[in-house]
Formats: structure tokens, C-alpha cells, sequence
């Protein structure tokens, strides 16, 4: 039992260490920092960095949550109308193992870029706590708004922070 002390502390040591490399980002505070994650191409990470001076929708999903059905279209069909103004939205699967999310993207194709949140580095970040979750950030980086869960209609809440975030002038 001794023998197993020093590894609880090793690996207590690391979930800290991660915890603490990672700063949880508050609503309206400082720009996010940078946050960089796999994309669903090989060589494609999807970077908060790259995507400053956009307004960003963060869309926390997984493969086994029915309202991440039902939204999906509905996100892509915003993205599709408000990219030439400055709107990316990126989906942010949050499973360990990506096969799933495969399955889930074939049966609901998406053209906006989707990223993996393996490690949850994001989700912690972003105090992720429901499925789906949604996170707007302006052109400055900085969280303006966040959403969780998904039921019919909170689309149009949607709408209305991304147009009002679209109307804001450019940094």
C-alpha cells in the first residue's frame, strides 16, 4: 500500500498541474487565451488564435446527446448564412475516443470546422457542464455570452447575440 502513495501523489501532482495551466475563462472578462485543438482533418488544428477578429460560436457536443441532433442542422444552416460576416462556428466534440463523433458526422454532415476536446482541456476552460453548451466570443477574443443545453426556438437566442456581435465594430 505504500508503494502506491507516492504514485497518488504523482498523479494528483499532474491533474493539478493541468488545472492550473489552464485558466478558466469568466463571461466578459479578459480575452481567452490561446487554446488550440485537433481538428476533425489530419494537420488542421483549430486555433482561437487564428480565428480572432471573427465572431466565434463554440459549440460543446457529443455523439450520444439527442438535442446535439436536433441543433446541428440548425447551426450549420447559421453558419452557412453569417460566415461571409465574420461568424465561425466550430464544434467541439468532448469525447475521449473520436470514433463516435465519426458515426454522429456522417449522419449529420456538417461545413462548419469541428474540433476534439480529448483531454477536455476546453471544456474545463469553458466550464463546460451540459451537452450541448454554447459559447460566443467577439472579435476581441472576450466571452460574451454562454448557453447550456438545447431545446427547439433557442436558436433564435442565437440569432440575436450573433447579430448583435456582428453589428459591433471590428477591433
Amino acid at each position: 500500500m505504500r508503494e502506491s502513495a507516492p504514485i497518488a501523489r504523482a498523479l494528483a501532482a499532474g491533474v493539478l498541474a493541468t488545472l492550473v495551466a489552464c485558466p478558466v475563462v469568466a463571461l466578459g472578462d479578459a480575452p481567452v487565451g490561446s487554446l488550440t485543438l485537433p481538428g476533425r482533418t489530419a494537420g488542421s488544428p483549430v486555433s482561437l488564435d487564428k480565428l480572432r477578429g471573427q465572431v466565434v460560436m463554440l459549440n460543446f457536443w457529443a455523439s450520444w446527446c439527442g438535442p446535439c441532433r436536433e441543433e446541428f442542422p440548425l447551426l450549420d444552416q447559421m453558419y452557412k448564412r453569417y460566415r461571409a460576416a465574420g461568424v465561425t462556428i466550430v464544434g467541439v466534440n468532448v469525447e475521449p475516443d473520436s470514433s463516435d463523433a465519426e458515426g454522429f458526422l456522417a449522419k449529420t454532415p456538417v461545413s462548419f470546422p469541428i474540433a476534439f476536446d480529448r483531454d477536455s482541456v476546453a471544456s474545463r476552460m469553458f466550464k463546460v457542464e451540459a451537452m450541448p453548451s454554447t459559447v460566443l466570443i467577439d472579435r476581441t477574443g472576450v466571452v460574451r455570452w454562454t448557453h447550456k443545453g438545447y431545446k427547439p426556438g433557442d436558436e433564435s437566442e442565437y440569432l440575436d447575440q450573433i447579430r448583435a456581435l456582428v453589428r459591433e465594430k471590428s477591433p
